[in-house]
């Protein structure tokens, strides 16, 4: 457990048990990485999909998307690992083995070309025929060890990566609230040096931020103009793509008026002007809208449809599907996507102006490869043609970032290919009923991935049948009066910080005289949040399982309760849950000055049903600042 002193436990504590389990159980998320309780049966494994390591593959009676456009061609024939030749009807080389298209298209392999990379987002990215991933920043040591994999080729299961490796950023600015320590730039003369310095890291071209969160009521620090337009010179003297994240209408024109080769998102906070897609049409920018993050941005849950497609979930690994459930903000503007967002990307299209299919994954509602089935979906509903919308995940992103080897099937190039039953350039949700996947003419082995899903949901399904904790029929947690940290159940209370995400954030708990119902003590909560994390909190986690974040069946249960008073703030209350994945569901509350009653419906947690919860934290936190609250009268009921 926990350590008490008296009855308070602080901050600085967390047992090394419950520091790897937490550390692990954030990071898989963070690394900035669910559980469904059904999945749908799948099709048999074809034939084709048998090992094909050094052998001639020919596809035949298949209809065949390029990148660009339908070839007149039905038969692309693939040796070594590349694209031997496509034609109409063309003789198989002896001992070749045949793959009947009939009724199929065959696409080059997918390119994202926005997301950030860690922990198995590769894997997963590959299961969906998403073979190159275009990274906007992450661990440049994690990088250089993948890329490393790559060059020995050890990555055969996994999705190629191409990075930009660290960001640049102002001290304190977007980037720098994610827990690893970065270098950051304050001035104009520092840029060649800086973006050298990231070339000899291994960036393969210089994504720059230029926001300073107001667009979304945030506020930080953001590079200045004269800084924006002398790093984009600089990556350019090193022949360097500079790529832009903004935030603002604003902030879009002035990176594309200072040269930036493409912006990383569109904005959400005004409707363009007239002239908006001439503009960067005129620049000979390209622009990679991320319409699935955008929508959650704007509170629209993008990617929960993706859970309702049955050629998509039975792939979909237990920890995506938590997250496709959410949304960044919570409160819905559809209004504004279309008056927005939709708006500008049809001025752009009108323009002529390059748009790239991006997800920004694994932001909430997103996840890799999956998403960029929704992101193709979105850029047609926006106005780009089923065609326009493969192009933006194949061959224009392989055009724009100079990847020569790919992004189309041509003769020479790599055969980074697609299966898929239906045709796409009709229906562009075709994507998603993926037949097969190949990298470098390798299969890739979905079945294994899928059996490996199916056998984690049938022993999370095991939990339903398990019994409920000792001692919660009452559905009571703790009421204090003892004077203590006693609870009915579980393994107790525990403080949990941002502290094992290298956030500096503080709090203790004490059990003090004053409950909610004229009882006689309740549990108050105190400490700082501190800056330096989107993600910061601080709090008293209760754990209804036998150990640390095992899981308690709490399925009788309809509702969590509590009694709360404080200092005036908004508070959090986070359901975990195995169900959900390593990220909780959350709902706020605010503890006036005088004690008021919350009840919340378990079901209003993500849509849980209490069979597998494995913590439930109040905290404070994210805004930086201190905080006190008192919690008393906890219970499910």
């Amino acid at each position: 457990g926990y350590r008490e002193e008296g009855n308070m436990s602080k901050g600085s504590f967390v047992s090394s048990i419950l520091l790897k389990e937490l550390k692990d159980m954030w990071m898989k998320r963070l690394k900035f990485l669910f559980v469904c309780l059904f999945f749908f049966s799948v099709k048999a494994l074809p034939v084709y999909l048998q090992k094909t390591e050094g052998k001639t593959l020919v596809f035949t009676k298949v209809r065949v998307f390029d990148g660009k456009q339908i070839l007149d061609a039905n038969t692309v024939v693939v040796q070594n690992g590349k694209i031997l030749s496509i034609g109409k009807d063309l003789k198989a080389p002896e001992n070749a083995q045949i793959i009947d298209g009939n009724g199929y298209t065959l696409l080059p392999g997918f390119i994202d070309s926005h997301t950030h990379v860690f922990g198995s987002a590769l894997k997963d990215a590959l299961i969906f025929g998403v073979t190159t991933e275009l990274d906007m920043f992450m661990d440049v040591r994690q990088m250089a060890q993948i890329k490393n994999q790559q060059k020995q080729g050890g990555t055969m299961d996994q999705a190629d990566l191409f990075s930009a490796g660290t960001l640049v950023t102002a001290p304190g600015g977007h980037g720098t609230e994610y827990g690893l320590k970065i270098p950051t730039i304050t001035s104009p003369d520092q840029a060649q040096d800086f973006v050298d310095a990231r070339i000899a890291e291994g960036s393969d071209y210089i994504k720059i931020v230029y926001d300073d969160g107001q667009a979304y009521g945030l506020n930080f620090p953001t590079i200045d103009k004269a800084t924006l337009k002398a790093v984009i010179k600089a990556a350019h003297k090193r022949n360097k793509l500079a790529v832009v994240h903004i935030g603002s209408y604003q902030g879009a024109r002035d990176a594309i008026e200072a040269g930036a080769d493409g912006l990383a998102h569109l904005f959400t906070d005004r409707p363009p002007d007239a002239d908006f897609g001439k503009f960067v049409a005129q620049h000979g920018a390209f622009v990679i809208p991320t319409l699935t993050v955008l929508q959650s941005v704007l509170g629209i849950k993008t990617g929960a449809p993706l859970l309702e497609d049955s050629e998509l979930l039975p792939y979909i690994s237990l920890n995506n599907r938590g997250n496709l459930k959410r949304a960044i903000l919570q409160n819905p503007k559809p209004e504004t996507y279309q008056k927005v967002v939709v708006a500008t990307i049809k001025q752009l299209k009108e323009a002529g102006v390059t748009i790239l299919a991006g997800t920004d994954a694994p932001n909430p509602g997103t996840a890799h490869g999956v998403s960029l089935h929704r992101e193709l979906e979105l850029l047609v509903q926006a106005g780009l043609s089923p065609q326009e919308a493969l192009a933006a995940a194949t061959s224009l992103p392989a055009e724009k970032f100079h990847l020569q080897d790919r992004g189309r099937i041509a003769p020479g190039l790599r055969a980074d290919l697609v299966l898929v039953e239906g045709d796409p350039t009709v229906d562009i949700k075709a994507t998603r009923n993926i037949r097969g996947v190949w990298k470098s003419g390798v299969p890739v082995d979905r079945e294994s991935y899928r059996k490996t899903i199916a056998n984690e949901i049938a022993k999370i399904e095991k939990l339903r049948k398990a019994p409920p904790p000792t001692g919660s029929s009452s559905g009571w947690v703790s009421h204090f009066d003892g004077g203590n940290l006693k609870s009915y159940f579980g393994s107790g209370w525990m403080i949990s910080t941002d502290a094992i995400m290298g956030g500096k954030s503080l709090a203790e708990m004490k059990v003090v005289k004053g409950g909610a119902t004229g009882t006689s003590h309740s549990l108050l909560i105190t400490g700082e949040i501190k800056s330096g994390l989107s993600f910061a909190w601080a709090g008293a986690m209760f754990y209804p399982g036998p150990q640390p974040m095992q899981p308690a069946n709490l399925s009788s249960k309809k509702t969590i309760q509590f009694w709360t008073r404080g200092d005036g703030k908004t508070y959090r209350i986070m359901l975990f849950a195995q169900s959900l994945g390593m990220m909780p569901a959350i709902q706020t509350f605010v503890a006036g000055k005088s004690w008021k009653k919350y009840s919340f419906d378990l079901k209003q947690f993500n849509g849980i049903d209490g069979h597998d919860i494995t913590g439930v934290l109040f905290c404070g936190g994210p805004r930086p600042g201190k905080f006190s609250f008192q919690i008393d009268e906890v219970k499910f009921e």
